[in-house]
């Protein structure tokens, strides 16, 4: 037990025992009701690092009356899948048994590996139960996802890893000072493994009887993680949450999320980039000087870089979510196109063509063109005359 990792070593072995999502496995959750009647369909646990999806996995182990595979999709190969899927068709014709193929990481299996359990998963050879930090949406093949239910597990609450700190510290028998304790629990960001790795770490550093200090834990953090994978949905979401922020003018909301950002390690080029997109796509004709602004920044990042950089980002953030908002270039570009596909390539009227050659100019190419807008007329193709795409907003 000594060398087993303290996550394993407490890992709940029944409902009971289970540290939060109460809105699956509470008592009228719908993951306890399946597992209670022993009715397991396919299902894709989703949810952040540390949220219970593996231990949820285990749980069902230890309670089901189905064989269970517990794999890897990093480990796992597809040979390896046939195997089990092999073995899975001799149980069910010999014991009538069925078998659960825990799959975690399924992000990690690719669409051919995805593949070639599908069938198995169709006809009931199998029953799959995937785990996953990425959604499932993106990564989880069309006929794969429409067969199983996805249930999403949340980031764990503060009290909720404290419950989880105070297993740990129980079964390692140590203590860690108060304010320890909490600087623990917020650097864990929801994730149970996180805290608890703290945990045996701290404790293979102290003397017997002795506390654990908050310096320690410190120490042991080094620096808090924050929950941010660049190729993940966080990376997305964080993007998208600064990005809407600045649309709906919300400086304070905007400069957190540039800040957890930064934090995070985000390339400034990938953030300076988004606001040059933001600069004439949400500002445009409202500002247009934000788009010199939005490239200097760019410029500041890439000569710079961090950690100066951020004040680049900042100042930047700030004027253009302060800027007035105009997305009428953006939409008559939008609309535009919407035509372009629908229409192809309409015929260009002859007065805005070129006449280089006599034929072309006998044939009416460049006759009529006034290029000054109090004498021009409509220059769109004939089928679109009197289309407007840019609406100047008020």
């Amino acid at each position: 037990m000594a060398t087993t990792p303290l996550a394993d070593r407490i890992r709940p072995k029944n409902l009971s025992e289970f540290v939060g999502q109460e809105h699956l496995v509470g008592k009228k959750g719908i993951i306890r009701q399946l597992i209670e009647s022993d009715q397991l369909p396919s299902m894709i646990f989703w949810g952040p690092p540390g949220s219970g999806k593996t231990t949820l996995a285990q749980v069902i182990a230890n309670t089901t009356k189905s064989y269970f595979s517990s794999n890897s999709a990093v480990t796992t190969s597809l040979n390896d899948v046939r195997k089990i899927v092999k073995e899975a068709k001799e149980r069910l014709i010999a014991y009538n048994q069925r078998t659960i193929f825990f799959l975690d990481e399924i992000h990690r299996f690719n669409k051919a590996q995805q593949d070639a359990f599908l069938p198995h998963v169709e006809k009931g050879t199998i029953v799959l139960v995937g785990a996953t930090t990425e959604n499932p949406s993106f990564e989880v093949i069309g006929p794969l996802l429409s067969r199983s239910r996805v249930f999403v597990l949340n980031q764990l609450s503060p009290e909720e890893i404290k419950t989880i700190a105070k297993r740990g510290l129980k079964e390692l028998k140590i203590k860690i000072e108060p304010k320890g304790v909490d600087f623990l629990i917020q650097a864990a960001n929801g994730d149970a493994r996180i805290a608890l790795n703290a945990i045996e770490i701290a404790g293979s550093l102290i003397k017997t009887n002795q506390k654990a200090t908050l310096q320690l834990i410190k120490d042991v953090f080094q620096k808090q993680s924050l929950l941010y994978d660049k190729k993940g949905d966080e990376h997305y979401n964080t993007i998208s949450a600064y990005i809407k922020s600045m649309r709906a003018s919300d400086v304070d909301a905007a400069l957190y999320y540039l800040a957890r950002m930064i934090e995070a390690g985000e390339d400034p080029l990938f953030i300076a980039r988004r606001m040059v997109i933001f600069a004439s796509e949400d500002i445009g004709m409202a500002q247009p000087t934000a788009l010199v602004v939005a490239n200097e920044v760019f410029r500041a990042c890439d000569t710079i870089g961090y950690p100066e950089c951020a004040l680049n980002l900042a100042h930047g953030t700030v004027y253009l979510a302060k800027a007035p908002k105009d997305r009428s270039a953006y939409n008559g570009l939008r609309a535009a196109q919407e035509d372009v596909k629908k229409h192809g390539n309409l015929p260009l009227p002859l007065e805005i063509l070129n006449a280089p050659t006599k034929l072309m100019k006998e044939l009416g190419y460049g006759k009529g063109y006034e290029p000054y807008p109090e004498k021009s007329k409509n220059l769109l193709p004939d089928k679109l005359k009197g289309k407007k795409y840019y609406e100047q907003e008020r």
